[in-house]
């Protein structure tokens, strides 16, 4: 599950970077975290966002390269079989210090094509990427903020709460299986209320709409953030926006995935599908 298609935010030049693994652990039993590495990540322009993401770009089985690689010469030169696959995930830590990025990944044994290559991953791998993009940060300016999302959205709340000025109201909502996939180092700080909603085997996003929607929000105004699979963002974009009211300026709103699609067909089809929210929402507004 990757934070797929995000906004474009802002803009930065498409720079090919190569980090290296440096080591990877398992935050819970499907989560894994990599750190990356090296020479090829200094200067990673990474700091002004906490919702940060890199583009990992994958060579498919068979492809006559290895990293590093001309992206522009493989598609010039080469089948589309064999260009580099696109995976957007989140920035879940950069120090610059170090010059070590961090990304978690959620694994789920043989599905998909991020998650395989991070339970593999070992020290000296080498992944290049495109990125950073972003486009949110907690304003320091609200007087309480809301976070929600699923596991796709974690490492971008994560980065969030560390944001947080001390004692600023947060409201914290993350989908997760169950129990044993709450990370132990999400660590709230003063006026932050987390809460884990656990799915279990039901429909992904349900859980944490139906949080969210039982929740009473605090006076002033707030900043939300919520991100993750389509569908939960979907009702929570309806339910902020044109039932609670929230202004749009206010809200970072966007579907990382989309159950039953890849990256690319999420891609493809996002663009409509906003439309077709965006008519909803002005429908129930103006009711």
């Amino acid at each position: 599950m990757s934070g797929a298609t995000r906004s474009e935010g802002a803009r930065r030049p498409r720079v090919a970077r190569v980090g290296e693994v440096v080591r990877t652990s398992r935050v819970t039993p499907h989560m894994i975290r990599v750190v990356l590495g090296g020479a090829g990540l200094a200067g990673f322009p990474a700091g002004e966002f906490t919702d940060h993401y890199v583009k990992l770009l994958f060579p498919p089985a068979g492809a006559p390269y290895g990293v590093p690689f001309d992206v522009e010469q493989v598609r010039a030169e080469l089948p589309q079989e064999l260009w580099p696959v696109t995976r957007t995930y989140t920035v879940r830590a950069w120090d610059p210090a170090s010059g070590e990025l961090t990304v978690d990944f959620v694994h789920h044994g043989d599905e998909g094509l991020a998650g395989p290559w991070a339970a593999a991953a070992a020290p000296g791998d080498r992944i290049q990427m495109f990125g950073p993009g972003g486009a949110y940060a907690p304003s320091p300016q609200a007087d309480w903020h809301l976070l929600a999302g699923d596991e796709s959205a974690l490492p971008a709340i994560g980065a969030a709460l560390t944001r947080l000025p001390a004692g600023t109201r947060a409201l914290v909502f993350v989908e997760v299986e169950g129990p044993a996939e709450e990370q132990p180092d999400l660590v709230p700080g003063a006026g932050v209320d987390l809460v884990w909603v656990h799915r279990g085997n039901g429909v992904p996003g349900d859980a944490v709409v139906a949080a969210v929607r039982a929740t009473e929000l605090p006076a002033g105004t707030g900043h939300v953030f919520v991100h993750g699979e389509a569908g939960l963002v979907r009702e929570l974009r309806l339910h902020l926006r044109a039932e609670r009211g929230l202004p749009p300026e206010f809200t970072s709103i966007s579907g990382y995935w989309r159950r039953g699609r890849t990256e690319e067909g999420w891609r493809a089809e996002k663009p409509a599908w906003n439309a077709e929210v965006e008519a909803v929402e002005r429908t129930l507004a103006g009711r």
